[in-house]
């Protein structure tokens, strides 16, 4: 394979520049640069094919089909090892979304001392990337960056990167280069938000501002935590974050949250909220009618007023995917808002809708949670009065009635469990 340029005259008065393969007395195009009539255009385009010449006979294919280089080709072959190549999929398809985004310039943009900035740019593209293919923990990047890239950093690196990382300008800049991001890819209409709380705890038992021992989701109870807050748009994509103490129930998190997102992004069609029954409070309901906010919020089906609950027990749920609306006129909630760090009692008058749905699947489940609850508050009271310390968290508080003539004394309430048993497999969202 012999490559050469070859310029050739177009009946239109233009010049083409081609890069020709001239072996066995013919030709055979390989790759054609462009055409132009103007003369600096032409020799610009000539000399970019003399320079692509090159590259076309670095390229191994290229070797492998030349008789002359191909012994060279082979002993080169022989003495590659694995240690010898590096993966380039991941830069190749996630570095470039990464660089897309543009969240890799945010460290060349911010007003602050800071040190290093290549360092850093490396360091959070690093660890965005490793996060997406291979899920661990921040150090996990350690062995990433060894065993694929070759390249050695160490833990004090990665801690020192991680507080640069939380420092209020650093969050701010990568939370508006997401948004923005989001804001574009939906063309500017951001309809819905998905709101959400988890919790990740600490392995050390040592509790301070922000970790503190609380309910966890993850079923650790005596290990300090933090709970983060998550918005998110309904497919998926992240608009912002807030991290929360440990201890600090879920339901107050989401006015502040709200607060913060309109601050800094000052979005003036506001979306639709939707969240689970956790964010169900008075008070949150009383910001968003008052903020003119749209919402959607799971309800507490199973935890509402008797009069309600028996006109849903009473509703035709007969198959999968049955729905039932209940209008809810006038309904005055209380809530306390706090105005210069003190408690000001309030109401407001609200009109929601009831949506409510079945699911013969989650009537399963919620009969055999409820049989569990009984099986084990059955045992307890079969051995031994319960104290108060028996309830803490429990599921089946609710089943029981107090008899305190003498002593407190609990007994199981079968009308409860009954009126339980009716709204098995309904699950309900209020809606304004």
């Amino acid at each position: 394979m012999s490559l050469k340029v070859r310029k050739k005259k177009n009946k239109s008065g233009s010049t083409s520049i081609h890069i020709v393969d001239r072996t066995n007395r013919g030709y055979k195009v390989v790759e054609s640069l462009g055409s132009s009539k103007n003369e600096d255009k032409i020799e610009a385009l000539y000399q970019k094919a003399l320079n692509r010449i090159d590259e076309l006979e670095n390229n191994l294919l290229f070797i492998s089909k030349n008789n002359d280089r191909k012994n060279q080709l082979i002993d080169i072959l022989s003495q590659v090892t694995t240690d010898n190549f590096i993966p380039i999929g991941d830069e190749l398809i996630f570095g470039k979304l990464f660089e897309d985004i543009g969240c890799n310039q945010i460290f060349k943009t911010i007003n602050s001392k800071l040190r290093k900035i290549d360092e850093k740019i490396f360091l959070f593209k690093s660890l965005v990337i490793s996060r997406l293919l291979y899920p661990g923990s921040k150090l996990e990047l350690i062995h990433y960056l060894e065993y694929f890239k070759k390249q050695e950093i160490s833990i004090y690196q990665i801690y020192r990167f991680l507080d640069t990382l939380y420092q209020d300008d650093v969050k701010t800049k990568i939370e508006e280069c997401v948004f923005n991001h989001t804001q574009k890819i939906m063309d500017n209409t951001i309809t819905l938000t998905f709101y959400d709380v988890t919790t990740l705890y600490f392995e050390s038992e040592n509790e301070d501002d922000l970790r503190r021992i609380g309910f966890s989701k993850e079923g650790k109870l005596a290990r300090p935590q933090i709970q983060l807050g998550l918005f998110t748009t309904l497919e998926g994509y992240p608009l912002s974050y807030e991290v929360y103490e440990g201890n600090k129930y879920e339901g107050h998190t989401l006015i502040d949250i709200l607060q913060k997102f309109q601050t800094k992004f000052n979005i003036k069609n506001k979306p639709i909220v939707v969240a689970d029954r956790g964010m169900l409070t008075n008070a949150n309901i009383a910001y968003l009618e008052n903020n003119n906010y749209k919402y959607i919020l799971a309800y507490k089906i199973k935890n509402i007023d008797n009069k309600l609950k028996e006109q849903i027990a009473n509703l035709p749920f007969v198959s999968d995917g049955a729905i039932h609306t209940i209008d809810i006129k006038n309904k005055e909630i209380n809530y306390k808002e706090t105005i210069n760090n003190e408690d000001i009692k309030k109401k407001i008058k609200i009109n929601q809708k009831l949506i409510l749905t079945y699911s013969s699947k989650r009537a399963k489940k919620d009969k055999r949670t409820r049989e569990k609850a009984l099986e084990k508050i059955e045992a307890k009271l079969n051995k031994k009065n319960i104290a108060k310390s028996d309830l803490k968290l429990s599921y089946y508080a609710k089943y029981l009635d107090i008899n305190d003539k003498c002593s407190i004394k609990y007994t199981l309430n079968n009308n409860k469990v009954l009126q339980d048993e009716k709204l098995d497999g309904i699950k309900g969202f209020a809606t304004n």
